[in-house]
């Protein structure tokens, strides 16, 4: 199965987020934030009459999600939405790290240190 992201389940969003990733000193914890401009779900919800009901980080080990989304809209039209996974252990850490590699690989994206 190839890595995914969903707002809604059983469609997938083609639009690539801009990943901004931190992580606390002691490697514990961390967030990783997604955002998506003129992500392809805002017209996919006209089509199918579902709601956004989270973020789900989709691969063959199984589902991450977060329901932390926030949408913004410019002049009364939707353009970004903005996800924040939160990292609360150093198990959720790897696993996290391992859908990101996957996705990476899949959609040919590259990892920058700040």
């Amino acid at each position: 199965m190839k890595p995914v992201i969903q707002f809604i389940k059983g469609i997938d969003e083609a639009t690539i987020p801009i990943i901004n990733i931190t992580r606390s000193r002691d490697g514990s914890t961390g967030t990783a934030t997604f955002t998506f401009q003129n992500p392809t779900i805002f017209y996919n919800i006209l089509e199918t009459k579902n709601e956004i009901t989270g973020m789900f980080l989709i691969d063959n080990e199984g589902i991450l999600s977060t329901r932390n989304i926030t949408a913004k809209f410019i002049q009364g039209k939707p353009k970004t939405i903005q996800a924040t996974y939160i990292i609360k252990d150093a198990q959720s850490w790897d696993r996290f790290m391992r859908f990101m590699e996957r996705y990476a690989t899949e959609h040919e994206l590259t990892f920058i240190r700040a």
